[in-house]
């Protein structure tokens, strides 16, 4: 079988689209079927001019406001791109991006479409305070599942509690197909260390949404209550400057490293022991999954597809959103006893290598493209 993954930006980008799409075609590669990776360059920027309608809502009810006027643009661009680069025809198509399943669909309309939705654009916009909830650039963005119901022949998502979300702006939520983004395990390799001072690790973009300013609080409280640790912040964001002057004022700028973005930072994971992403709302989490294949002892929110990874207690610690006192006190309970962070880290892991296997992924895409698609010839 002939088939396109159609992504946004290129997979070099961070994030859990792009830490598990190219092993897909990897492993699809291997049992003899063709897999084509595609993306829209960052640098393709009002370059498309032919018009874009919708089949389900009149996007010009939300002309005018910027978000909605850059995504319209946006899609333009992504069908001149398309057009100008991909010539052959597909057995399928896997978009993991609302862009690219509606510019692909435009294209090649008689072509069957999947399409997994990773994360929520609009909610992602609130939480960093770029629209305000219920305006017109949520609707618009809203409407757009609707959309994507009526033109894709399978919607997935990759949690439960995201279906959820979803499924409010949809005809028939039922419909919804979850699967649980996949690693190879490979590419996780857990290391025996002793590391004496506690080493905190966050790894995400640094933005309002994933709430490193509750974890820096969190740590200035440790200060007060002189624990010892290292919290190490990986990745980059409109919001570093902030961070790193909450840092100063909060006292714990000399025990907080800063390294920007870093394009593989499951190589630097194993040596840390306590992952802590504090996020205001996250559709997976994907890097909770990845510290667990290194064996890291995990802290995050109660929150969308992170409380679906963490059972509190058992293969790490949940607490509630926007409660700096909590977290602290979740991360305290690691420092002070290292038998149990590192038995909820074993924990953890176990479970990501059971749930979150890539082999489980491909087995359940690979039922999902057979029943799309052409018949093929059986191979294991």
């Amino acid at each position: 079988m002939n088939i396109l993954q159609a992504l946004f930006f290129p997979p070099e980008q961070p994030g859990g689209v792009s830490s598990m799409v190219p092993y897909i075609g990897e492993r699809f590669r291997k049992i003899g079927w063709e897999i084509e990776l595609f993306s829209i360059p960052k640098r393709i920027r009002n370059k498309g001019q032919e018009p874009f309608e919708f089949d389900t809502f009149d996007w010009r009810l939300y002309a005018g406001n910027p978000v909605v006027d850059k995504y319209m643009q946006t899609l333009k661009d992504y069908v001149w791109w398309t057009k100008l680069r991909l010539k052959s025809g597909y057995d399928l198509i896997h978009a993991h991006h609302p862009v690219a399943a509606l510019a692909l669909r435009k294209i090649y309309p008689d072509t069957p479409l999947v399409m997994t939705v990773h994360s929520s654009f609009e909610r992602e916009l609130i939480l960093n305070g770029r629209i305000a909830a219920d305006g017109p650039e949520h609707r618009f963005l809203t409407s757009l599942y609707g959309e994507l119901e009526a033109k894709t022949d399978k919607m997935l998502t990759v949690s439960h509690s995201f279906a959820g979300y979803m499924g409010a702006y949809m005809k028939s939520p039922e419909r919804i197909g979850v699967i649980p983004n996949g690693y190879d395990e490979r590419r996780f390799k857990p290391i025996s260390h002793d590391n004496e001072v506690a080493q905190i690790v966050t790894v995400c973009r640094l933005v309002p949404a994933k709430g490193i300013d509750l974890l820096i609080k969190a740590c200035a409280e440790l200060r007060k209550r002189d624990r010892k640790f290292v919290l190490h912040i990986i990745g980059d964001g409109p919001i570093r400057p902030e961070l790193e002057s909450l840092a100063q004022a909060q006292g714990i700028y000399d025990d907080t490293i800063f390294y920007g973005y870093m394009l593989h930072p499951e190589e630097m994971l194993p040596f840390f022991d306590i992952f802590v992403l504090p996020s205001r709302a996250e559709a997976f989490g994907s890097v909770f999954a990845e510290a667990a294949l290194c064996l890291l002892s995990l802290i995050g929110t109660d929150v969308g597809g992170i409380a679906e990874q963490i059972e509190d207690g058992v293969n790490g610690l949940l607490v509630p959103g926007e409660d700096p006192q909590a977290l602290a006190d979740a991360i305290d309970k690691f420092i002070l006893d290292p038998h149990y962070r590192y038995e909820l880290a074993r924990a953890a892991w176990n479970k990501a290598k059971k749930t979150y296997s890539l082999s489980r992924v491909i087995q359940e895409l690979k039922k999902i493209y057979i029943d799309l698609g052409p018949p093929v010839e059986e191979t294991t």
